[in-house]
C-alpha cells in the first residue's frame, strides 16, 4: 500500500547503463595539462600519453572528452575565445584602450602563452582547421573587445560614426600584437602603454 508520505518522496532519477560520468576537476586538470605539454614540447611532439601523464590520469580519461590531441586543442583555443576579454568601460577612449592593453599585455607576457601562440601560429599555417579555431578566438577575443571600444567611443562622441571599423581593430590590435608576439620584446619601456593607447586614439580619431 501506497502512503501519502511515500508519494511525497521526490523520485531519484537514476544515470543510463553505460553512461560516463565525467568528472569537472578531472577535464579541468587535463586541459591545464594541455597548455603545461604544449609550452615544453610544442603541438607537432605533443601526445595523449604525455597529456594523461602530466594530469595524472590515465589515456582513457582523455580519450573520452576528445577523440584525439588535435580536437583537445581546438575546444582549448575556442574555450579561450568564449572566456574573452573584460570589456572596459572607463568614459573615455584612451582610458579604454589603456586598460586593454594592460590587460592584454600581462596575458601575452606569461611564459606559457608566450610559448604556445607562436607554437600554434605556424602550426595554424600547416592545419587548417587550427586556423579556423585560432580565427574565431581572435575575433571572438580581442577583437569582440576592441569593437565594443569602438562603438562605445562612437555613442560618446569620441569617434565618428560610420569609420572603417576593420581598419581601427587593426589599429587598436596590431601595434601590442607586434610587440609582444612578433618581436617579442622582453619589457616594454615604462610609460609605452600609455603613450600607444594615447596615439590609438589619435589614429582612430582620423579615420
Amino acid at each position: 500500500m501506497t502512503t501519502n508520505a511515500d508519494s511525497a518522496k521526490p523520485t531519484r532519477r537514476r544515470a543510463p547503463a553505460g553512461a560516463a560520468v565525467l568528472r569537472e576537476d578531472v577535464t579541468e586538470a587535463i586541459r591545464a595539462a594541455v597548455f603545461e605539454e604544449l609550452a615544453a614540447v610544442g603541438y607537432a611532439r605533443m601526445s595523449i600519453e604525455g597529456i594523461a601523464r602530466r594530469a595524472g590520469v590515465g589515456k582513457t580519461a582523455v580519450y573520452r572528452r576528445w577523440r584525439s590531441k588535435l580536437h583537445l586543442v581546438l575546444d582549448l583555443v575556442s574555450a579561450i575565445a568564449v572566456q574573452g576579454l573584460p570589456a572596459p568601460d572607463t568614459g573615455t577612449l584612451e582610458g579604454d584602450l589603456l586598460l586593454l592593453y594592460q590587460v592584454t599585455s600581462r596575458a601575452l607576457k606569461h611564459p606559457v602563452a608566450g610559448q604556445i601562440i607562436p607554437d600554434l601560429q605556424a602550426e595554424a599555417a600547416r592545419n587548417p582547421e587550427i586556423a579556423d579555431a585560432m580565427q574565431k578566438a581572435l575575433r571572438e577575443g580581442q577583437h569582440g573587445v576592441a569593437s565594443g571600444i569602438v562603438r562605445s567611443a562612437v555613442t560618446r562622441g569620441d569617434l565618428r560614426d560610420g569609420l572603417d571599423e576593420d581598419l581601427a581593430l587593426d589599429l587598436i590590435s596590431g601595434p601590442l600584437y607586434w610587440r609582444s608576439v612578433v618581436v617579442r620584446t622582453p619589457e616594454l619601456p615604462k610609460g609605452h602603454l600609455k603613450r600607444l593607447a594615447a596615439a590609438t586614439a589619435a589614429a582612430l580619431r582620423v579615420l
